[in-house]
């Protein structure tokens, strides 16, 4: 049903796209802030850079649930737009045709894990949370304390602010981000 969506304009399905865009081309802008690699110590990787844009993503996919009836095909659009956007990286990244639908699926399930994982952290206490995140957004690294633990205080702060945030500005592909938390990185004497 989703090709005949984009194809012929069904349901609707057009009135979302540039909503989408809005909302993908926000949560990118904001993975992009240097605070979060400089600070906090986020890998400045191309997975770290993919799981900055997953974490924003799950914030704004989150909120777009609690008004799952309204806000189903905007949340699919915004997922779309994002593994398509994933898939024009790889390809221009060099990746060979063939492999690229792989790892997009591959991109697609790490997603799906993240969402568990951080939904099931932000319900748990801090712990939970950021073992979620050192596991996930940090990967190999490894980050001091205090970074994980600001991550994760600002992944609560944006949940709850989200959660604050008017459907309407949302639906029309505003969403608002605060700034990212500022914690040192191991050895900083500032």
């Amino acid at each position: 049903m989703s090709a005949l969506r984009k194809l012929f304009g069904f349901f609707g399905a057009g009135r979302v796209e540039a909503p989408a865009r809005g909302l993908y081309l926000s949560l990118v802008a904001q993975a992009r802030q240097p605070g979060f690699y400089l600070q906090c110590g986020v890998p400045d990787t191309v997975d770290g850079r993919f799981d900055m844009i997953l974490l924003h993503a799950f914030l704004v996919l989150r909120r777009l649930k609690r008004d799952h009836s309204r806000t189903a095909d905007l949340a699919q659009a915004l997922f779309d737009l994002m593994f398509a956007d994933m898939d024009r990286n790889l390809r221009e990244m060099g990746v060979g045709d063939l492999a690229v639908g792989r790892r997009v699926k591959a991109m697609a399930a790490a997603f799906y894990g993240r969402i568990a994982a951080y939904e099931a952290g932000l319900d748990a206490g801090d712990a939970t949370l950021a073992e979620a995140l050192k596991r996930n957004l940090y990967r190999k690294a490894n980050p001091d304390a205090a970074a994980i633990d600001a991550v994760a205080a600002y992944l609560r702060r944006e949940a709850l602010a989200l959660d604050g945030q008017p459907l309407a500005g949302l639906m029309a592909g505003a969403v608002t981000f605060g700034p990212p938390p500022a914690a040192p990185v191991a050895g900083d004497d500032r």
